[in-house]
């Protein structure tokens, strides 16, 4: 009876990973719609018209959530929105200056800063396995990003943007860690899309971003990229109620293999070191686990 309880036990202690594993790789399919959508849109418009879908239909399809609110129910959704506000904000800003290759290289410095944030802001202290899987993470990412964008790393306009970027991203990863459990994750999913629609819609008149035309392909995109949306961020408010942030960020740090296995299906070339660097984003998630369950039969807390 107790080894059948263990095994019914274990699929679902291995549920909330499964779900950000899946909310990944949806992440990663979302690249190529958003290539597409660009190509008749700003970057604030399309991302505020992609989250304002995403919020509509949220709140559409349980329209309970729009009863009974407190201030808890606001506030802390609300600043995990204003941090991803600033994350898109950023990068978009910073893609104006820089290749895409090196925005996204960038971009990943979230992968280490989310530990240390961690370390600094609330002193917990990631195990020793953990922290050998975000290196392995971070250099496969660097791989991914290829040597050629790293030879030609500046510390320009864009770039320190796009640092900035990782900052704010890896803000968001530790605040949903923080308050996931305490609000509902559909409540907090809601804010948080609403507060980035109405911030990205802001942004527009301070940078210029002009209204751009309505045409078939952009309205497609931002109604398919809202329902990933959606879903995304309500499973990732869910998920990490139960995963450690700095496990989290191994999850997540496997977005651009997604994006790039899409791409290669799409056409697109993986190079060598891509290929490697794939490896071992994966591979960190694996050793990070390892370390976990040796932790976890000396009752240490998960970090």
């Amino acid at each position: 009876m107790i080894a059948r309880e263990r095994e019914d036990a274990a699929p679902r202690r291995f549920l909330p990973e499964l779900v950000l594993v899946g909310i990944t790789i949806l992440w990663g399919g979302t690249f190529l719609v958003t290539k597409i959508g660009l190509a008749d849109s700003g970057p604030l418009f399309f991302v505020g018209s992609r989250f304002a879908i995403a919020a509509a239909l949220l709140a559409t399809l349980s329209p309970a959530l729009l009863r009974g609110w407190s201030v808890r129910d606001i506030l802390a959704p609300a600043l995990i929105g204003c941090t991803m506000v600033a994350g898109y904000a950023l990068q978009t800003t910073g893609l104006e200056s820089i290749p895409s290759s090196m925005s996204a290289f960038l971009t990943a410095l979230y992968v280490p800063f989310v530990p240390l944030l961690q370390l600094v802001l609330f002193r917990r202290v990631p195990g020793a396995m953990v922290w050998a899987g975000i290196v392995m993470a971070f250099s496969g990412l660097v791989l991914l990003a290829g040597p050629a964008t790293i030879a030609t790393l500046t510390l320009g306009y864009g770039e320190l943007l796009s640092i900035l970027s990782a900052l704010a991203f890896a803000f968001q990863i530790l605040f949903i860690g923080r308050f996931a459990g305490v609000v509902d994750p559909r409540r907090a999913a809601l804010v948080q899309l609403a507060t980035v629609a109405i911030g990205c819609y802001a942004l527009m008149p301070l940078t210029g971003e002009p209204l751009p035309a309505l045409t078939s392909p952009l309205i497609a995109c931002a109604l398919a990229l809202g329902v990933a949306s959606a879903v995304i961020q309500v499973a990732m408010n869910w998920g990490q109620a139960h995963v450690a942030p700095a496990r989290a960020t191994l999850i997540y740090a496997a977005e651009p293999v997604y994006a790039g296995l899409i791409g290669w299906i799409a056409g697109e070339r993986f190079t060598q070191f891509g290929l490697v660097g794939a490896v071992l984003i994966v591979s960190s998630v694996v050793v990070s686990e390892l370390k976990l369950k040796r932790e976890r039969n000396r009752k240490a807390p998960l970090l």
